[in-house]
This record gives structure tokens, sequence and C-alpha cells, in this order.
């Protein structure tokens, strides 16, 4: 009988999955993320595939990866470098060594690192391990013939059963962590409901990886547990940002009382928002995935007009296209929300990569003067609450509001405390009022709110035409007339700078900071994770975030005035800085841009930082 393992408990690892992306990692990985989540861990998780439809089976190019950060407590990013790689062939090991800490445990399939495999993945001699200097502890195991082995009584064909690999891999994961295998059985009896020999294949080989470990302690001192230390009880489950996002927009939607319409065009990395929400007919939700991005804006503008809640989805590319029927809200002051979900550019540039190059664009790429709100979600969990205020902040102000998310935080996954929809702020569209029958114009404002009311279709006694070109404030009617169109377009311009926003929120050394790193959107997770690392070192050092770019919030300048050293870091060249700048005399922060299409890697943002501060 084997001797009883060393428990060792942590505060937080991070496990990255990889292997050819045929090979099931982003199942694997978000598997392993939904168990660790659902014992109260929290996660934050980074998808890292390749832009192939199916690079060649083996290469370099078409290793697809799955990293998850698990704590005991909150957790802000990733991880920089993995204490665990799964690496399923050897263009994996090749590729993926490189995110690994130098103590990390390193699990093979050696049944993937024979002569072709270790030729396709450019290795010049049979013994990869000793050719790449690993001196990690590695789990080397013939896993291909073992779930063969394990399936060989199932009926499966040869290809069938190696497609479950990815399983044992899991199972030999959740050994290595101690985890129940309970709430992957039963993950995998629903995703494989209408496939039941599938999942019950699958489960049998999980269990099969979870003995090997045990049975053989596979070449580790120790196994390890990661107690969860929330302080927030209540129900939890993990989350990718788009479905987040499409949970927020069908919530505001419920809570305003209206149905919900999505006009979409396939793109990614914002698809799975159109295929979340095609899901919840039941909901009064309406998807239609239109025949171009064009139609799929145009067809929201008109779900606007009828009344609903109305929202596109698309990504950079998209921007471009839907900026005419963009505009066309903007001049009919329609409520709509255009979700970007920012990728990778110029053209079709890195379509699996995540950038934060859109934000000029969606502040000023249109034609003539066409204001319109723009916010950016700060992580996967609040892409709910992002999509549920945009959705609120068009309804009450009769306007096309931006919100940006992106790749990262799109497709990567959080620990998401199920919320509840009596505690988020009622949402109010101005209708008009009934008295007004008889008085009203299609573009009468709340004085206050300098907001035009909302006339839905079909009111009795409140017929009206909107349309694309400039229309009288006093009539409606169309008008060429100079003084006019001045007029109108600063009514447009002062509705939005009316809207109100959130103070800008400081943290850490906010009284006392040397230098305050400045972010937006999905970037805050490794701004926030440097900050505590800085200050861990004894630095004095503040982080402000932007979730709210247009209108910024009251009291930027104060706060961005307030310290000596101030340093915009953000995933382009530099375009928030350019913005704040351009809003805020006299200020000129230090820059911090990369565009790679990768999250920024918090070591090198703190040795960034720490150079400004000594300067």
């Amino acid at each position: 009988m084997a001797e009883e393992m060393i428990v060792k408990e942590l505060d937080q690892v991070v496990v990255r999955f990889s292997g050819d992306s045929g090979d099931g990692m982003q199942l694997a990985g978000n598997l392993f993320s939904t168990i660790s989540a659902t014992v109260g861990n929290d996660i934050s998780t980074f998808p890292d595939y390749p832009a192939d439809i199916r690079a060649p089976q083996g290469s370099l190019t078409g290793v697809s990866g799955f990293q998850v950060h698990i704590g005991a407590e909150k957790v802000f990013t990733p991880g920089d470098e993995c204490d665990v790689l799964v690496a399923m062939n050897a263009a994996a090991l090749k590729t993926q060594y490189k995110f690994a800490k130098s103590t990390a445990c390193i699990i093979i399939d050696t049944d993937c690192f024979q002569k072709s495999d270790l030729e396709k993945a450019a290795f010049t001699t049979d013994n990869p391990i000793e050719e790449m200097g690993i001196k990690n502890d590695v789990i080397a195991a013939p896993i291909s013939q073992m779930v063969k082995d394990c399936l060989a009584d199932s009926g499966m064909d040869n290809k069938s059963m190696l497609k479950c690999r990815n399983m044992f891999a899991l199972g030999l994961v959740c050994w290595l962590f101690n985890r129940d295998l309970t709430i992957a059985e039963n993950f995998l009896r629903e995703k494989f409901a209408k496939k039941p020999a599938i999942a019950e294949a699958n489960i049998k080989v999980i269990h099969a990886g979870y003995d090997y470990g045990h049975n053989t302690h596979s070449s580790v001192a120790h196994t390890y547990r990661i107690e969860s230390k929330t302080v927030n009880p209540g129900k939890y489950m993990d989350i990718t940002g788009n479905k987040a996002t499409a949970y927020g927009f069908i919530a505001a939607a419920e809570k305003a009382g209206l149905k919900l319409y999505l006009g979409s065009y396939p793109i990614t990395p914002a698809t799975d928002v159109l295929h979340e929400l095609s899901k919840h007919k039941s909901l009064g939700v309406v998807t239609v995935q239109c025949e171009d991005e064009i139609a799929g804006c145009a067809s929201a503008v008109g779900a606007s007009y009828a009344g609903a809640l109305a929202v596109t989805s698309t990504s950079g590319p998209g921007i471009c296209l839907k900026s005419e029927a963009m505009n066309l809200a903007v001049i009919m002051e329609l409520p709509l929300v255009v979700l970007d979900v920012q990728r990778g550019g110029p053209a079709t540039g890195l379509p699996t990569k995540s950038e934060q190059t859109d934000l000029l664009q969606v502040l000023f790429g249109r034609n003539g003067e066409s204001p319109m709100p723009v916010l950016a979600a700060t992580s996967p969990t609040d892409c709910f609450d992002a999509a549920y205020e945009a959705s609120k902040m068009a309804l009450e102000h009769m306007t096309p509001v931006i919100l940006m998310t992106d790749a990262y935080v799109a497709n990567g996954s959080a620990a998401f405390k199920l919320p509840n929809l009596a505690d988020y702020p009622a949402i109010n569209p101005p209708y008009v009022p009934e008295e007004l029958k008889g008085s009203w114009t299609p573009y009468l404002r709340d004085a206050e709110t300098g907001v035009r009311y909302w006339a839905v279709p079909g009111r009795e006694g409140f017929q009206h035409i909107l349309g694309g070109l400039e229309k009288d404030n006093k009539t409606g009617a169309i008008s060429t007339d100079p003084e006019n169109h001045d007029l109108m377009t600063r009514l447009r311009q002062d509705k939005i700078n009316k809207i109100p926003v959130p103070d800008l929120e400081v943290l850490g050394d906010k009284d006392d900071a040397d230098l305050l790193i400045v972010g937006f959107g999905g970037t805050y997770g490794h701004l926030h994770a440097a900050m505590d690392e800085m200050r861990a070192a004894g630095k004095k050092v503040a982080l402000a975030h932007f979730k709210y770019i247009n209108p910024l919030p009251k009291n930027t300048a104060s706060v961005l005035g307030k310290y000596k050293k101030v340093v915009v870091a953000e995933q382009n060249m530099g375009q928030l800085a350019g913005w704040l700048r351009m809003k805020i005399d006299n200020f000129v922060p230090y820059q911090f841009n990369q565009v790679k299409g990768q999250p920024f890697v918090v070591s090198e943002l703190v040795e960034a930082f720490n150079e400004i501060i000594n300067k």
C-alpha cells in the first residue's frame, strides 16, 4: 500500500493547460475553473488560443492554452507564470514552458513526444526535457495509451477515445489539488445530456487520471489544498465576461419592463454574446443574426424606435461598419447599446487576442459632431454591471451608448456571486407624459436633463417621424437653418455632458502617493496587482481606474492634478492619455504602452513604475 501523501495548504496557485487546438484544453481549463469557483475559491482565467480555424496538428502555431489563477482570497490576474503546466504534446512544451515558474510541476503525455512530434515542434534531439534545460519536476505519463486502455470496452473508435485525453489530464490535476470530482461529473452529464455515453466515457477517464496520480504519487512529494477564505457568502458560479454581459442586458430589460433585442453579425471575440442571448427566448429576448454589421446595427435602431431595449454587438472591425447607423441613432436620439469587444487590429489584425485600441474610434470615429457615452468594463464579473449601467444610461438619456470590453475580460472568467436584481437601481425611460398630448413634438426635452421625451409607436396622439436629416428643435420638421443646426448640435452634446457618473475612486496610498497609476477597462486587475506588489515593497503608490470615459467623472481633473507623477498604462499607443490631455489643462503624464495582443505582465509593470518613481 502506498504511503499517505502530505497535503500542503496554499493561498493561491496558477495552472496552465496547453496542447493542440483539438486537444480540448479550453474545456479542461474551464471545467477546472468551475470546480474551483464552486468550492468558493476566487479565480481569474485567461484563454489563449490561435486564430487559425484548425492549425496543422502538432504545429507550434496551433497550440491552445488556458491559464487559471486560483486563490483562497481575491485574485486580480491569471498570473504571470504558472505553478503547474500541462503540455499535451511536444509543441505545447516548446511554446508554453516560458510561462512556467522554475519550480513548476510539468505534466506531459509521453505518447505525443514521438519522433514525428518532436520534428514538428523543431526539436533537434530525442530528449526535449534535456534539450530545453528543464530542471522542473516532470510527471511523464503515457496518457494516450492509458486513455485507450481505459475505454477499450466502450465501443468507441480510436479517434473518439483520444478526444478524452484532456479529461485524463484534468483528473490528474484534480488529484494534485484534492478536488472533488462530483462537480466535474455533474458538469459533463449536463453538457453531454443528449450523448450520455460520451459523458460517461469522459467521467471514466477523469477518474482514471485521478487514480493514476493517487496510486503512483506521480513523482511529486506533495498534493495541495486551497481552502476558500471568502467573507462574502452567497451562491457563486464561474462566469465569462461575454456571458456576464449577456446576463446584464437581460437584467436591464427585465428591470425596465422591455423586450431585449440584439441585432448582431458574428465576429470574434463577441459572438458568444449572440449565442448566449439566443438561448433565452423564454425571457422575451429576440436575437437576429444579420447578414452584415450594418444590418445588425440598423435593425437595432429600428427595434429601439419600436420601444425595445436595443443592443448590437461587435468588435473593432464591426464598429467601423456600424458607424453610419450609430450616427443615425445619435441624430434620432434613440436609446441603443453598442457592445465593442475589442481585439487586436488594425483590419483583421489579431482576431483572438486582446487590446484596447478602439478607444479613439468609439469616441470620434463618426462623421460630424456625434457624441456618445462610453463605458469600459473592468473584469469578467464587472461585465454584468457594466451592461446593466450602459442599458440604463441609454434608456434614461435617449442616446446610443458604447460599452467596451476586450477579448481578455470577455473570454476570461471569474467567480461571480449571483446578484439580487432587487438591489439594482430602477430604470425609468423618459416616456412622454400623457398631458402633453396635442402639444408634444419629437424633440421636446426635459428642461433639467436635456433628454427628449420618448413616444413609442402605437400611442394614440403621439404619431411622429424621425430620420437622419437635421430637424427643427421646436417642430421636428426637416430643417437646414444654420442657427437651428448649431443649436441642435449643442443640445445633443449638452445632454451627454449632463449624464451623472460616479466620481473617480482612488485606491492605495491615495493621500500621499509618489505615483498615481491610471488605466481603463480590462487592465484593472493587472494594475491593481502591480500596485499591491509595490506597496508591499514599501512604495507609496495609488491607482485610479476609469470605467466611465465619456463623460469623464467630474472629479477627474482634481484627482489627476493631486499627484506629482502620474502614469497612464494602456494596451495601445496612448489613446486614454491623449483623451485626458485633451480634456484636462496642463495634464502631462508618463505613459506605459504595449500592443502585444496579450495581457500586461505584472512584473514588467512593477519594473517600469519603479523606474518612474526613481526618476
